[in-house]
């Protein structure tokens, strides 16, 4: 069947085109329609992967089935009038964070959970008390880390959207040192997506960590490096 595809603003734009005729299979979901149209328009598909689809003037869900006289439009994402970079939504620095501000970041008209994840820093560790934290980070490396997991949950799940953030300088107790935000159309995608980045984070981000105690100090740094983490390595 063949169906038709209207584009707006930033969308438009990138693909220089105002809407767009497509030959597609009986059935094709708004997810499948979206793979499609980044397959189309490589140039587009970081923006279109943040977009969402709207049938017959309604926003609809990535299950839901397209039909050839449907009304189609994909709806660019939009934040106080400017779209969010992956500058913004992977983010090393030594600002106090925000979670309402990565909760904006993620969330879309598809989404019917968000999960944030906020890390503090705590006083007592296995009977040792901390005075205070100190992060530091090979920042470039971290921002891009954090976009490839991102890139692994999209594959994952494909409708979830992520943001990170994590501080880096000295930080007082009870201070948030990270936060991460899931948004996915079903709460069960949320916690199960950002727990995964959480985990991935502390694996394979450069990010370490000085505890300060009354008595003395340690460096911590839990990467484990490139390989697969849930592989045991071969003796």
């Amino acid at each position: 069947m063949e169906i038709e595809v209207l584009f707006f603003a930033g969308i438009a734009e990138a693909t220089g085109k105002r809407r767009t005729a497509l030959a597609v299979e009986e059935g094709i979901t708004v997810g499948d329609l979206i793979d499609l149209l980044c397959e189309r328009y490589p140039d587009a598909a970081p923006l279109i992967r943040r977009s969402v689809v709207s049938l017959n003037q309604e926003y609809a869900s990535a299950d839901q089935s397209v039909r050839p006289e449907d009304e189609i439009a994909l709806i660019p994402p939009v934040s106080g009038g400017e779209e969010a970079g992956e500058e913004d939504l992977f983010v090393v620095t030594e600002k106090p964070l925000s979670a309402d501000r990565l909760i904006r970041l993620v969330s879309n008209p598809r989404a019917g959970a968000v999960l944030t994840f906020v890390g503090t820093v705590r006083e007592w560790t296995q009977g040792k008390q901390t005075l205070y934290l100190e992060y530091e980070a090979y920042k470039p490396m971290a921002e891009k880390k954090m976009k490839e997991i991102a890139d692994e949950i999209s594959k994952r799940w494909p409708d979830v959207r992520v943001a990170m953030a994590h501080r880096v300088g000295r930080l007082k107790i009870g201070e948030i040192s990270v936060i991460i935000a899931a948004a996915a159309p079903h709460r069960g995608d949320a916690f199960t997506a950002g727990r995964y980045a959480i985990e991935r984070l502390k694996e394979i981000v450069p990010i370490w960590k000085k505890e300060v105690w009354a008595d003395g100090s340690e460096w911590k740094g839990p990467q484990k490096g490139p390989w697969d983490p849930r592989v045991e390595p071969s003796s």
